[in-house]
């Protein structure tokens, strides 16, 4: 339940964090399942990425700090999906 996918749009220096340091860390906020980077832009000193966060109840509030202790910048949020947790007593409510 709760925050199951994220997609970033972030810019982060050319040289650190790599693509692997930034996964490693970003798969260790609560939560998270699954990362994945792609490359959208290059240019001498900055790389625009692409970064897909999966999971469940995944912590947004630690990965903006994790992005931002690893010195890269959030451009923006892109996608958002979120489950809400549904239960008998609210279904109920619903149908009545």
């Amino acid at each position: 339940m709760g925050l199951k996918k994220l997609v970033l749009d972030v810019l982060k220096p050319i040289r650190e964090p790599t693509l692997v340091t930034l996964a490693k860390n970003l798969s260790k906020v609560n939560g998270v399942r699954e990362v994945s980077i792609v490359v959208s832009e290059m240019d001498v000193e900055t790389v625009t990425l692409v970064v897909t966060i999966n999971g469940d109840d995944i912590d947004y509030e630690e990965v903006e700090n994790t992005l931002r202790e690893l010195g890269v910048a959030l451009h923006s949020v892109d996608e958002v999906v979120f489950e809400s947790e549904v239960t008998e007593e609210s279904e109920e409510v619903e149908e009545g």
